[in-house]
């Protein structure tokens, strides 16, 4: 307990980017830990150091050490996608303190001159993100990157949906003699070569500044496949209960109109776009480039086949299910029991089965009816024009 660890953020490259207060920490310590990116800029200073990232190896070597303070080095600062977190409950028998440094995001917004405080930040190191989905979303987007993503790549997809315009600043080996800054739009430099330690922040000026629901028709790439009318998407959409990070599926999918609802109520999951017809997955890929959905997954295939190789769902919105939804539905719930399901008929005949469905594997139904009637000009007048009555069955908790 008499073990001091001080886990501190060294800025962009340890010397020209570390404050006060971490250097005197690092000062103090009897013995360094890091990554050698991070313990290099200290090597003069001949302390006994551990070269790795690794939580479990940091905290045995302090364990098995008789030193009383130790200093473990993090890049940037330790509260911005950082290790510190996965490493502090390792250090639960010793006295901790966390000392922050200068982040990425905070270094390049000041050679950018771009205030950083509206930014939405991802990490790219090592992982995934719906890069697309998240740049229509947010006007301004950094991503940290180091990992297969490149910033080239990040330019080639936002082309690849539309997004030619959206300005791009990378930022390369931020700190260090050989810092380079390049700004431009993404069409520009679909083909930049860039170091591997590099960020990236996307600014579009066009993003959504709403999460849109009942999208109208028209706005859809749309052939003979069938497509859930906008205000029965409305509906349908508020009843799922979709959250920002929900994985979806969207079952008889058709136009892929419901899918992209679902894809931008959650920015950060995954829709999965299953139909049957080649027509109707060939139209989902149209409309997800067309509104900049990355987020969701077309899936060709029967429902009632490929619902097994699917990660659990959050949600699920079933438009058609080919006369397998009480294998789909059972499916869903040996996966998530507390998930969403939503079902649309328009006959008396579907309701009935489908309410069956919910009975029979003890689901409670709620069910609602709406009719939708619009306008249109019948020369001098406007006279109404009815569409055929829809019920929206939602599935409770298992």
């Amino acid at each position: 307990m008499n073990k001091k660890v001080s886990i501190i953020g060294i800025g962009m490259n340890g010397k020209k980017s570390l404050t006060a207060q971490a250097l005197e920490a690092i000062n103090s310590a009897d013995a360094l830990i890091g990554a050698k990116r991070m313990t290099d800029p200290f090597s003069g200073m001949d302390k006994p150091a551990l070269i790795s990232y690794d939580p479990a190896e940091t905290a045995e070597f302090i364990k098995r050490n008789t030193y009383e303070k130790y200093a473990v080095l993090m890049s940037g600062d330790c509260g911005f996608f950082s290790g510190t977190e996965k490493l502090l409950p390792y250090l639960a028998d010793f006295r901790t303190e966390v000392i922050c440094g200068i982040s990425s995001p905070v270094y390049f917004s000041s050679k950018i001159r771009i205030p950083w405080y509206d930014w939405r930040f991802i990490s790219l190191h090592g992982t995934d993100a719906n890069i697309v989905r998240n740049i229509c979303a947010h006007e301004k987007t950094f991503f940290l990157l180091g990992g297969k993503v490149t910033p080239s790549e990040i330019c080639r997809q936002l082309c690849e949906y539309g997004l030619c315009e959206t300005e791009i600043y990378i930022g390369e080996n931020l700190s260090y003699d050989n810092e380079k800054i390049t700004s431009g739009c993404a069409n520009e430099l679909c083909d930049i070569q860039t170091a591997n330690l590099s960020v990236l922040l996307a600014v579009n000026k066009k993003y959504e500044k709403l999460k849109r629901t009942g999208i109208p028709d028209c706005e859809f790439i749309r052939s003979k496949v069938p497509m859930t009318k906008s205000e029965v998407r409305s509906v349908c959409i508020s009843k799922l209960e979709i959250a920002n990070d929900s994985i979806c599926w969207d079952i008889g999918s058709g136009s892929g109109s419901v899918s992209v609802e679902m894809a931008v109520q959650c920015t950060n999951g995954k829709v999965y776009s299953v139909d049957r017809s080649e027509d109707a997955i060939s139209l989902v890929r149209q409309n997800l480039r067309r509104f900049g959905c990355d987020n969701i997954i077309p899936v060709h295939g029967c429902a009632e086949n490929i619902v097994h190789e699917l990660p659990a769902p959050d949600c699920v919105f079933i438009g058609g299910s080919g006369g397998h939804l009480s294998e789909i539905v059972e499916n869903v719930y040996e996966k998530n029991p507390y998930a969403v399901i939503v079902i649309t008929a328009v006959s008396l005949e579907t309701l009935n089965s489908t309410a069956a469905v919910f009975e029979n594997i003890g689901i409670s139904a709620e069910i609602t009816q709406i009719s939708v009637t619009r306008t249109k000009k019948v020369g001098t007048h406007t006279m109404l024009a009815a569409e055929n009555p829809i019920f929206i069955i939602k599935g409770g908790v298992k």
